[in-house]
C-alpha cells in the first residue's frame, strides 16, 4: 500500500508512545518502539524502518547523537519530535541528517501526514539502472526526473528524497530566482515550523553533491537576500 510502511518511534513518554504507536498501526504502519537514544540506534539497524520518530530528550544517549549515529549506516526518513522551538536546534538537527522537525504539542493528523510523505518520497527512489536518454544534462550532470535518477561524470549520484525534490523543482524553474519560502511551500509541500534555514542546509547538501567547488558554486546560485537559482 502507497505510504505505509514500517516506522521506528523512539520516546521515553509512555503515554504519548502509547497514542502514537495506536495511531500509526491503524494507519497500517508497522511500528517498533524504542525508549532511549542506544535502544533506538541498535533497532534501527536491526529493522531496517522507512520512517524513524525520535523524540530528542531521551535516556542514554540524546536524540541529537543518536540521529547522528543512525545516519552513519540508515538512510530512512528521520522525524525529530521535540518540545524546544529554537531555530537553532532545528538547524543542528537537520545538520546532523534529520529530514523534518515536529515541535511538541503536535496534532496527530500532522504527525500521521507527515510519516506517509517522508514513506511516498522514499518510495519514489529508483532502483540502479540506465538514465533516460532524454535526461536534462547540465555540464557533467544527467538528470532523469521520471526515475529519479542523477550521474555526474556517468557515476550515479545518492539523494536523499528531499533534496532530489530540491533539484526536480530548481530544473524545472531553471534560469529563475526561487525564494527560500517558495521552495518551502512548493518542495516540502505543507506547513512546515522549521524556518527558511531547512532550505538553507538542503541547498549545502546539494552542492555537496553537484558542484566541483561548493564553496564557490557555479551551478547553483545564490541570489543575497532573495533565494537560489540554477544557472540556465
Amino acid at each position: 500500500m502507497i505510504g505505509v510502511g514500517k516506522v521506528l518511534l523512539v520516546d521515553d513518554e509512555p503515554t504519548l508512545v502509547a497514542t502514537l504507536d495506536y495511531n500509526l498501526r491503524r494507519d497500517g504502519h508497522e511500528v517498533v518502539i524504542a525508549r532511549d537514544g542506544l535502544a533506538a540506534v541498535e533497532q534501527a539497524r536491526a529493522t531496517k524502518p522507512d520512517v524513524i520518530l525520535l523524540d530528542v530528550m531521551l535516556p542514554k544517549l540524546d536524540g541529537f547523537e543518536a540521529c547522528r549515529a543512525i545516519r552513519r549506516f540508515s538512510d530512512a526518513a528521520i522525524l525529530l519530535l521535540t518540545a524546544r522551538d529554537a531555530e537553532i536546534d532545528k538547524v543542528v538537527g537537520l545538520e546532523i541528517g534529520a529530514d523534518d522537525y515536529i515541535t511538541k504539542p503536535f496534532s496527530m493528523r500532522e504527525v500521521l501526514a507527515r510519516v506517509k510523505a517522508h514513506i511516498r518520497r522514499g518510495a519514489r527512489v529508483a532502483p540502479p539502472g540506465p538514465v533516460n536518454e532524454d535526461a536534462i544534462v547540465v555540464g557533467s550532470i544527467s538528470i532523469d526526473l521520471p526515475v529519479r535518477v542523477v550521474t555526474r561524470n556517468g557515476a550515479r549520484i545518492q539523494m536523499k528524497p528531499r533534496v532530489f525534490d530540491l533539484l526536480a523543482f530548481l530544473i524545472r524553474n531553471r534560469g529563475q530566482v526561487v525564494t527560500r519560502d517558495q521552495l518551502l511551500d512548493r518542495v516540502w509541500g505543507y506547513a512546515y515550523d522549521g524556518g527558511t534555514r531547512t532550505v538553507d542546509v538542503h541547498v549545502r547538501w546539494l552542492r555537496e553533491s553537484l558542484e566541483d567547488d561548493p564553496a564557490s558554486p557555479r551551478l547553483i546560485q545564490t541570489v543575497r537576500g532573495v533565494g537560489y537559482r540554477l544557472a540556465g
